[in-house]
């Protein structure tokens, strides 16, 4: 899944590659993707784009008051053509949802990877129309966001488990599955951990860590061909997807707890002192 880090690249190489273009035309070729319907597609066609930015995970194409915006979801992923197809776009194996064709005869494609369709299409004059934009938390690297600001995050968290605050997108916005492992490995706390069981200093580190890992996962991605973004993404990772592999800090074995729809992983002798979590989906989690 793009997380904050790859939207982010994602969106700098959009926005050098096609601010001051004019759209030429927009081919919708998964209509189920569409959530909007009051600005129709059609809209687009002839405004020059003013610039792409980021909302969370959204991605934002700003057009002279018409905002094409598109979430990736967990499959989703865009292509950029220096040469848009001329055939007409058409529903396939590509899992192609939407292409963008500019006015040098460039573009864009949307496409997402399997059965599961979740990827989402809006065409807004606000962003704020998008409920899961209006309902975005705060942005970690926002330089107004503070360690005062995670710390009341937590303390409002209650015993909520950790992970799951920092990847609620209505809690903080832009982080998933993935960096929510990285970050907390290097914080050395456990993915179970109550969020409000943490002391300042815990609460502090944590902070630093989170904008750490972060930062350091969007200046390894700028300037990162599109293509090539994925990749460099999993090459990056510590723990995350590194199942049954070595802890470079520790020299554990990378552990997993399976869900019904997803995985975590973590290491035991960073993070848990040694005791393996259960399985979620056979029995209680050890904290």
């Amino acid at each position: 899944m793009p997380e904050l880090p790859e939207v982010a690249a994602l969106v700098n190489a959009l926005d050098a590659k096609a601010r001051g273009r004019v759209i030429a035309e927009g081919h919708l070729v998964s209509f189920a993707a569409l959530k909007t319907y009051r600005v129709p597609l059609t809209a687009l066609a002839g405004l020059e784009i003013d610039g792409v930015s980021r909302h969370g995970k959204f991605i934002d194409v700003a057009a002279q008051g018409v905002h094409l915006i598109v979430h990736l979801a967990r499959a989703g992923w865009v292509t950029w053509h220096e040469v848009a197809p001329k055939v007409p776009a058409k529903p396939g194996k590509s899992g192609l949802a939407l292409r963008i064709v500019l006015d040098d005869g460039s573009g864009f494609s949307v496409t997402e990877a399997g059965t599961q369709k979740h990827l989402a299409v809006y065409v807004v004059e606000d962003p704020a129309e998008v409920p899961g934009i209006a309902a975005l938390g705060p942005d970690p690297m926002d330089p107004a966001f503070t360690a005062d600001d995670l710390r009341a995050i937590l303390a409002r968290a209650g015993r909520a488990q950790i992970k799951g605050v920092l990847r609620d997108q209505k809690v903080l916005a832009g982080i998933g599955n993935a960096y929510s492992d990285e970050i907390l490995h290097v914080a050395r706390l456990s993915p179970f951990k109550p969020a409000d069981t943490l002391d300042e200093a815990a609460v502090a580190g944590l902070f630093g860590h989170l904008r750490r890992v972060l930062g350091d996962a969007i200046g390894s991605a700028a300037g990162v061909p599109i293509d090539q973004l994925k990749d460099a993404k999993r090459a990056g990772m510590r723990v995350h997807g590194r199942t049954g592999q070595t802890c470079d800090v520790c020299g554990s074995t990378i552990a997993e707890v399976s869900f019904a729809d997803s995985s975590l992983q973590y290491c035991p002798g960073c993070q848990t002192g040694g005791k393996r979590l259960a399985d979620r989906r056979m029995s209680k989690l050890l904290k």
